[in-house]
């Protein structure tokens, strides 16, 4: 009879709970693009297995979301990517990025659009120089380029990233496609002229023109049904202005890293738990 009762409760426990896993769940299957806010450009330590051209860091957030989720991780971030590298090489023997995503990718993140006709990098070297003439008074670079840059982002860079997008959700129709907004260099307004070199009007107006480059990688996302990860509210207050340890984007001088405006590690890590909470992963 005892033995009969404990072959009853061992057949219970084993429809309760069901048998035995013969094998652990599959690691998900994740693909990183993206340009150098990707790659964390400037961050030690470097990524042996990326090419020099790359600046690839094994510090950069999808390594970092790979490791917090035991993702399988396909890294193909490059610094400098535009839109256009996702389907022609960007350098001699890279393979466009897309080529590294298929059927059974399950996971996409990325950050891109930034360099996009220049616009990103160009407002910041041309905003510098107007302010270094100026000795950081006024607002010399709006009131050269006024909207010509926000121009540029809502004309061509959102219908590229739009279609960069709906190339990756062709390439993998079943992952989850998410984009991450560029975390805030500047603060709203005041400056820091020591760290960048920024005349004092012009900081809301390069305030500005990142925004605007959200808004269209936000307006993006939703017109292709990726996941936008908002980091606008996240980094206000950890711009290249703050002293290190605070902020998330190191300044053009007394700085860092070695590639300048790029995030650094604590950067790197803030924009991986900002995707993680937005995608609901552990």
């Amino acid at each position: 009879m005892k033995r009969l009762a404990a072959c009853v409760l061992a057949a219970l426990v084993f429809v309760l709970i069901g048998a035995p896993s013969s094998q652990a769940s599959s690691p998900i299957s994740y693909v990183a693009l993206g340009d150098s806010y990707s790659a964390a450009s400037g961050v030690l330590p470097p990524d042996p297995a990326a090419p020099p051209s790359c600046l690839r860091s094994t510090s950069n957030y999808p390594h970092v979301i790979a490791v917090a989720t035991g993702a399988q991780l396909t890294d193909v971030t490059c610094g400098a990517a535009e839109t256009k590298d996702f389907f022609t090489s960007q350098y001699s023997g890279i393979a466009p990025q897309l080529d590294a995503v298929g059927v059974d990718t399950e996971l996409v993140t990325m950050t891109i659009g930034g360099n996009d006709s220049g616009v990103f990098i160009n407002s910041i070297v041309e905003c510098g120089a107007a302010g270094l003439s100026t000795v950081g008074q006024g607002s010399p670079c709006k009131d050269r380029y006024g909207s010509s840059f926000e121009d540029t982002i809502r004309t061509t860079t959102y219908p590229s990233l739009v279609k960069a997008l709906r190339a990756v959700r062709t390439a993998a129709p079943d992952a989850e496609v998410a984009i991450l907004g560029y975390p805030w260099i500047l603060p709203a307004s005041g400056g820091c002229f020591d760290k960048m070199p920024i005349a004092a009007g012009d900081v809301p107006y390069l305030r500005g023109i990142q925004a605007t480059l959200n808004d269209a990688v936000r307006r993006a996302a939703a017109a292709t049904g990726a996941t936008y990860v908002n980091m606008n509210r996240v980094s206000n207050g950890h711009d290249a202005c703050q002293p290190l340890g605070v902020r998330w984007v190191e300044p053009v001088l007394q700085g860092t890293n070695a590639v300048i405006v790029h995030p650094n590690a604590l950067g790197e890590s803030r924009m991986a738990a900002r995707a993680m909470t937005v995608l609901g992963l552990g």
